[in-house]
């Protein structure tokens, strides 16, 4: 027989069996202990230690790997950092402006010191994505420059930036490739007119993480840029890896 439209809307009302944490106003137990941890963080200063595991599972009534899973949470979030075999208090994180200006520009005007560790510095045939944001054929020459940026001493980027290689073949004469690569190209006549970025979330390969000195499953932020200048040639592609725990990004939006 079918039901009633009382009796369906009884069911409805009806809490879920089992625990479910669906039920309104149930929210897990690491949830309870981050809030406090982050109150508790507030009345700290950067790079005190934070409580061990074990003491903040005293101290809260849980167990460790509940702990555990708060402190992972407030470490993506850059409010915490590893520091040998204990937790402090990091810094909070460089909000980046997206704008036409260099990492080195950026970092200096939020007082932070910009700095970069060469990778490799080669030249290549470019692949089809490549050739298609040069708007150079396939296969054609370009020069790959890989460098780890740095803020404050600190690991923050993964940065791969392709120029089309006859244009820029001089750049090897005096340019220092842990300096702005944005000066030295202006310093060379040329312009940025305009670019194109999109921003999503990767994680980490093994190399990356290695070079980033962060885990495999941290949360990474992918910035793919496209420069042209102001007559619409292309200048660079750009493939940027960023630490989600140290970096955020901000842009101005004007109607």
């Amino acid at each position: 027989m079918e039901a009633t439209e009382p009796a369906r809307a009884a069911r409805a009302e009806m809490p879920r069996a089992n625990g479910d944490s669906a039920i309104p106003g149930r929210l897990p137990k690491s949830y309870h202990v981050r809030t406090e941890l982050e109150q508790m963080i507030d009345g700290l200063a950067e790079g005190d230690p934070v409580p061990s595991e074990r003491e903040l599972a005293v101290r809260f009534a849980v167990a460790r790997e509940t702990v555990r899973q708060a402190l992972r949470d407030l470490l993506v979030e850059g409010r915490v950092r590893r520091q040998g075999r204990g937790t402090v208090v990091s810094r909070p994180k460089m909000v980046q402006p997206l704008s036409l200006r260099s990492y080195t520009e950026g970092a200096l005007s939020l007082g932070r010191v910009p700095g970069r560790i060469l990778v490799g510095w080669e030249d290549l045939p470019a692949d089809a994505d490549t050739a298609r944001d040069l708007d150079i054929a396939p296969g054609a020459p370009v020069m790959h420059l890989e460098r780890v940026l740095l803020a404050d001493g600190e690991r923050i980027g993964l940065e791969s930036t392709f120029l089309p290689l006859p244009r820029f073949a001089g750049l090897r004469d005096g340019y220092d490739p842990t300096t702005s690569l944005y000066a030295a190209l202006r310093e060379r006549g040329v312009t940025f007119g305009a670019a194109t970025e999109r921003i999503e979330t990767v994680l980490a390969s093994p190399r990356e993480a290695a070079l980033l000195e962060c885990s495999t499953a941290m949360p990474l932020l992918l910035l793919n840029r496209r420069s042209v200048d102001p007559d619409g040639v292309s200048v660079e592609r750009v493939r940027s890896l960023y630490r989600g725990d140290r970096i955020a990004f901000e842009a101005r939006l004007v109607e």
